[in-house]
């Protein structure tokens, strides 16, 4: 069956069946599978969205996101961690999403909240990266990277995007870790964890993080954190994607599947 359109502000919608004057097919319930909402000319998107989520005629939408990262700064740069579930609703869309984006040789950021709106800012955020580099014969620092982006995202704050990004670098300053969503919000730190499993991730960190540890000692804490976080949240999962930023640039250390570490912890734990 061809999914109608609806046109108009919600407000204008009619939900009664077509037999009865309305403009939705009775055998549709409404859901964002299988309803289709179109913005019309000059409907506000912030606006719209405000409609939706305040609920029309009982009627709800609730996006659902989920994925687990995370960042943090050791004595020898940056380690990065990411799972690789991308789920569309309680549907898991792929397990081999690679949620890094390798914004240049020196910088790296993390992906969580909507895919396509991450995905787009950031390689934005790549374009403006490499033509200051070419106007200034210099590369651009963290600091000055993850406020180019805090722009961009504070140019179309409450028109719905979604977005909760670390940037990560090393310039002359050296290694710099930075969050940026899509409200404008731009944190410096240690230590950062994005996603619906980042308190599982937090509890593995706060537990075993120092600034002194050496790589490998930063790759395990970074694989157990993860891994611990995919075994409790539903909406993470797939594989670890480890990358390490390091003073001549990032590495990426490998891919381990989660489900391999896990049994790997739990022979650990009976000896």
């Amino acid at each position: 069956m061809a999914l109608q359109r609806l046109c108009g502000p919600p407000e204008s919608w009619d939900w009664r069946s077509p037999l009865n004057g309305g403009n939705i097919s009775p055998s549709l319930s409404f859901s964002p599978y299988n309803t289709e909402l179109a913005v019309t000319a000059g409907w506000q998107p912030a606006k719209f969205l405000q409609h939706i989520e305040e609920g029309v005629e009982g009627v709800k939408i609730e996006p659902w996101h989920g994925t687990t990262t995370l960042a943090f700064k050791f004595e020898h740069g940056v380690i990065v961690a990411v799972d690789s579930r991308a789920s569309a609703g309680s549907y898991i869309a792929t397990l081999r999403c690679n949620k890094v984006i390798e914004i240049n040789p020196y910088l790296l950021g993390t992906m969580s909240g909507c895919a396509a709106d991450c995905q787009y800012w950031q390689r934005q955020l790549a374009k403006e990266c490499r033509l200051y580099q070419l106007r200034n014969n210099s590369r651009i620092s963290v600091s000055a990277a993850s406020k180019l982006l805090t722009n961009m995202m504070l140019q179309y704050r409450g028109t719905g995007l979604s977005m909760g990004s670390m940037i990560c670098g090393w310039d002359k300053q050296g290694p710099g870790l930075y969050y940026v969503d899509e409200n404008g919000t731009r944190l410096s730190g240690n230590i950062f964890s994005t996603g619906s499993g980042n308190s599982y991730a937090y509890g593995v960190l706060d537990s075993g993080y120092r600034y002194d540890l050496s790589p490998e000692e930063a790759y395990d804490l970074g694989r157990r954190a993860i891994s611990y976080a995919t075994h409790r949240d539903a909406y993470s999962g797939g594989v670890v994607n480890m990358y390490h930023m390091k003073e001549d640039g990032w590495i990426k250390v490998g891919q381990f599947d989660v489900s391999d570490l896990l049994y790997k912890y739990t022979e650990e734990k009976k000896q």
